[in-house]
């Protein structure tokens, strides 16, 4: 890994592309109750359970052109 980060230290060069990718997995969940608002002096309750509604990928990229 730390040969790559490596490419980070050149000096620029506009004939040289440099493409950034990172990858985050996320987990799509809904709540399964209604929240229970908030009253004066105390907490919101909000219940723990949730519904599971499959998973996402967010990819981003990153170009450094001259």
């Amino acid at each position: 890994m730390e040969h790559g980060l490596d490419i980070y230290k050149e000096e620029y060069n506009p004939r040289r592309l440099v493409v950034c990718m990172d990858e985050s997995p996320k987990q799509l969940i809904k709540e399964t109750r209604i929240p229970i608002e908030r009253k004066p002096g105390t907490d919101a309750k909000v219940d723990y359970e949730y519904e599971r509604c499959g998973v996402a990928n967010i990819f981003m990229v990153n170009m450094a052109v001259g």
